[in-house]
């Protein structure tokens, strides 16, 4: 595994195009969110998101997210109400994921036999810059195992995943706290999970 120490506020540029030859490849990489850090592969890459399912240990029901780096293109892959929409244009960027009806662009792969898609657009200068460079959607899911606390020391990170990821873009200890989950697929928004940005007004 390379590993990469990277500037938060100001990420180098070598680094980050480093890590988009590795995306663009059909590589995995781990990155700094502004949650957890991330595991991750190109959206569009088969094989990779294979291995992403190998190493978490997922069965292909379960359900992959991916970040974007705004709203601009969000209709190309998901379906998003206008209820939706106010809620999403006022939380992000942000610790959020949005479970949203999914469009036909979404790979196959990433849906199986689910009609639904997690989109995030994360508050995390690392992730827009590779999601500037590399120029469309980048799988999010955590890079931790199931059974197992989120890992943020990045040396326990290495431990784990030196042998099945392809680079690692430590940005120092990441967070403990995952996304919240907001579910938009029905008329009834709703709350899955209680992370990271959770308060009872979230929806309001």
């Amino acid at each position: 595994m390379i590993r990469l120490y990277t500037n938060a506020d100001n990420p180098q540029t070598r680094y980050i195009s480093q890590a988009v030859d590795v995306l663009a490849d059909g590589g995995l990489i781990i990155y700094p969110t502004d949650t957890v850090y991330g595991l991750g592969c190109d959206l569009y890459n088969k094989r990779a998101i294979e291995r992403i399912y190998f190493i978490k240990g997922y069965k292909k029901k379960s359900q992959l997210s991916f970040i974007c780096p705004d709203l601009k293109n969000i209709a190309r892959y998901a379906h998003v109400s206008t209820p939706a929409y106010k809620v999403m244009r006022r939380l992000l960027p942000g610790p959020y994921t949005f479970i949203l009806e999914a469009t036909r662009e979404v790979p196959r792969i990433l849906l199986e036999k689910r009609r639904t898609v997690g989109i995030r657009v994360p508050d995390n200068e690392i992730c827009r810059n590779l999601l500037a460079e590399f120029g469309h959607p980048i799988i999010s899911t955590s890079a931790s195992l199931p059974g197992r606390d989120y890992m943020h020391d990045p040396d326990e990170i290495i431990q784990v995943f030196e042998h099945t990821v392809d680079l690692f873009i430590d940005n120092d200890f990441g967070g403990t706290d995952p996304s919240t989950i907001i579910d938009f697929t029905s008329d009834i928004p709703e709350i899955l999970r209680k992370g990271k940005g959770y308060r009872e007004d979230l929806l309001y």
